[in-house]
């Protein structure tokens, strides 16, 4: 069983069910209104999809000596943080965690819908975290389109407004809702396989 932990914004801790962890995407603190990381925060891997602060706080993870086995083959796919291919935000990495039994995505700040190509190689996740609130990021309607398309079993909706935290130009958790499921808007933690 994988479990996936929300810490708020984008960053996630996937923990595997052989215990190894891997955090996805800290944010300095304060750098998101109203979100700090909890202390200590410990991971045996740290993956960043770029380099802005609110995505890219190796540093405040305490990388555990001597863990478990990394269970996942790691890759990334480099995609446009931005509707103009990179010229206004840079580059995002989109990391997918794989094995023979699982196929887990992060899609960091994806910034505009995927080619026919990228989604060829997305297909077939078993979860998606995926951005949904648009201005830095896609939309909620866009990140509809694109859960359509790659139709995962399990969608978690991330990088959106909600009560006193986020940024005030992103859609809020309500306002996403009008056009994505609630399901998509997890809690905590949720379990998986």
């Amino acid at each position: 069983m994988t479990k996936i932990t929300y810490y708020g914004h984008s960053c996630f801790i996937v923990s595997a069910e052989n215990g190894y962890t891997v955090c996805f995407d800290p944010y300095e603190n304060d750098s998101v209104p109203g979100l700090r990381l909890p202390q200590p925060m410990l991971a045996d891997k740290v993956i960043c999809s770029h380099e802005h602060k609110d995505h890219n706080a190796s540093h405040l993870i305490t990388i555990r000596k001597d863990g478990p086995e990394n269970p996942w083959k790691i890759s990334a796919l480099s995609v446009p943080h931005d509707h103009h291919e990179g010229a206004h935000r840079g580059m995002n990495a989109i990391t997918i965690l794989h094995n023979d039994d699982e196929k887990i995505i992060h899609f960091g700040d994806l910034g505009r819908e995927l080619k026919k190509g990228e989604a060829e190689l997305l297909k077939n996740a078993g979860v998606i975290m995926i951005p949904c609130a648009g201005y830095y990021t896609i939309d909620a309607i866009e990140a509809r389109r694109t859960i359509e398309l790659l139709k995962p079993q399990l969608t978690i909706l991330m990088h959106y407004r909600f009560a006193d935290t986020g940024y005030d130009v992103q859609m809020s958790r309500t306002e996403v809702e009008k056009y994505i499921p609630a399901e998509n808007l997890m809690g905590n933690a949720v379990e998986y396989g």
